[in-house]
């Protein structure tokens, strides 16, 4: 392919194409006419002629070649002034020839107007070229994504393809005019710009809180579902895209999107769900939480509290929590409680509970002309009926219960707009549309006075931030490759809640390890 870059791009391709094509003419003409000729020197002219029903299939034959080839020529000769073709050109042909890689495709900016990708003007050997620019590198590479003539393009380079390409024109005129520019390369034609909901201050603060370490930070407005920061690490710099990030086996997965796709056990912040459910279904009892833990058969190891591990590597004993309700289960995060509170409400109100909040699910968070963007929920297979130790563990988070940073982010946004989930969304232009309506809107006003408790008197003390109400809940997951994973998803300020979020950072072990990395600061614009 860079041999024939090379040629394409030489200063004697262009009469040599022209050449090959008179070629190509005169051949087919020659063809034709010995084809004629062969058929007068073998005598065919005596035979008789085919049956009607034969002509009438070699006519509709002829037709319908020539109609393909018709549509083919169009196609091509005037693809130009069809946005599909260009956006067709964009992302599967790689030469650089291409006119389509002519286009200096818009600017993709931020809220505030911050530009996050934008094209630049090169020399080349073959004249001036559009190269795509990031100026903030890895930064906004997951969720910005690239537009490579090798590699095609992802993220909203993708999604937004055709209008970045400038393919919505007002007249017939316009595409046009734009089909000329394009075939003399007279007059450069450019593109759309589009203007994404991310604010670029609190990605970047993400991304720096986050360092060297693999996680991800997701941060929505609640009441229309606007996203301000969608961070993940590792990432890589979109403007040095070459064939080694694809080829070879990554260990740290760098093209892997950890907010959107990055599956993990959730951990207690999966209690927000279970608790959601519970106080759906009026649930208002109190459980025993003894202070060696609970099972659901001896063959089965105990359940047991963190404050149980604590005590024990401190060589003090615990005394458990005792006979506690929801509050307090929530608060200070009870795996003996929900673990019971699972199984208590069953098989079918989990599996209910799980479709309820779009689990095993995929959202449509940058909807584009070309293709979208999706973010994953999480996978939770069915548990048999049978398996209530399955649906122990399923009900702390853990088991086979996997979630995405996004969709937890997502939950709590719920929480934050009365139970009503609004459809994540890149696109500033985009309208708000709900996803769904995970809990009642008592419940949610129930649980939000519970979270704000979380963090102000139980495991999320550490966040605690004076003149900003946090409400939130931690989670540590356990991991079987190596340290548990850190979790914290909240909103704030708890009483008119302007932002929700999810953090989760790989392997940052038990504690409040990540909650340093994220200070949601009082904004003017949020």
């Amino acid at each position: 392919m860079d041999l024939l870059n090379t040629l394409f791009q030489s200063a004697p391709w262009g009469p040599l194409r022209i050449g090959l094509h008179v070629v190509f003419l005169l051949a087919a003409a020659f063809v034709l006419k010995q084809m004629l000729d062969l058929r007068v020197a073998v005598g065919l002219k005596h035979l008789a002629k085919p049956r009607a029903g034969f002509g009438a299939a070699g006519v509709l034959a002829v037709l319908a070649f020539a109609g393909v080839l018709a549509y083919q020529a169009t196609w091509q000769l005037s693809g130009t002034a069809r946005p599909e073709f260009i956006a067709f050109m964009q992302l599967h042909d790689r030469r650089q020839f291409n006119p389509a890689h002519w286009i200096e495709r818009g600017r993709i900016l931020d809220v505030a107007g911050t530009v996050l990708a934008e094209s630049r003007i090169v020399q080349t050997d073959a004249g001036p070229s559009a190269e795509r620019y990031y100026p903030f590198g890895p930064d906004f590479a997951h969720v910005v994504g690239y537009a490579d003539p090798r590699f095609g393009a992802s993220g909203i380079e993708a999604a937004a393809n055709v209008e970045l390409n400038g393919g919505k024109p007002e007249s017939l005129k316009d595409w046009g005019e734009l089909g000329r520019q394009i075939l003399t390369q007279g007059k450069r034609p450019k593109g759309n710009d589009v203007t994404l909901t991310l604010d670029a201050a609190l990605q970047r603060l993400a991304v720096e809180r986050l360092g060297e370490r693999a996680g991800a930070v997701v941060m929505l407005r609640p009441q229309d579902g606007a996203v301000r920061v969608l961070a993940s690490t590792p990432s890589f710099d979109p403007n040095r895209v070459d064939a080694n990030l694809f080829l070879r086996a990554d260990p740290q997965a760098r093209l892997l999107n950890r907010a959107t796709a990055g599956l993990y056990p959730p951990g207690s912040t999966f209690k927000v769900v279970l608790a959601a459910d519970a106080l759906d279904r009026g649930f208002s009892g109190r459980i025993d939480c003894p202070a060696d833990g609970w099972t659901t058969s001896g063959h089965y190891g105990k359940i047991r509290d963190h404050e149980y591990y604590e005590a024990r590597r401190a060589g003090r004993t615990w005394r458990g929590h005792g006979r506690i309700g929801l509050t307090t289960a929530l608060v200070e995060s009870s795996n003996v409680f929900f673990a019971q509170l699972g199984v208590y409400l069953g098989h079918d109100a989990f599996r209910a509970t799980t479709e309820r909040f779009l689990f095993n699910s995929r959202i449509s968070i940058g909807a584009g002309d070309t293709r979208a963007q999706f973010m994953r929920t999480g996978r939770i297979p069915r548990i048999a009926h049978s398996d209530r130790y399955g649906l122990a563990q399923a009900s702390i988070g853990q088991g086979k219960v996997l979630a995405t940073p996004a969709q937890m982010a997502l939950i709590a946004a719920a929480v934050a707009n009365d139970g009503v989930a609004v459809r994540p969304r890149l696109v500033a232009s985009e309208q708000p549309a709900a996803a769904g309506r995970f809990m009642q809107s008592g419940t949610a006003a129930q649980l939000r006075s519970m979270l704000r408790r979380a963090v102000s008197e139980g495991t999320g003390r550490g966040i605690e931030t004076p003149g900003l109400a946090i409400a939130g809940k931690t989670g540590t997951a356990e991991n079987p490759f190596g340290a548990s994973h850190s979790w914290f998803m909240g909103f704030a300020p708890a009483g008119r809640p302007a932002l929700a979020f999810a953090v989760l950072v790989e392997h940052g072990g038990y504690g409040l390890v990540l909650l340093h990395l994220l200070r949601i600061r009082r904004r003017g614009r949020v």
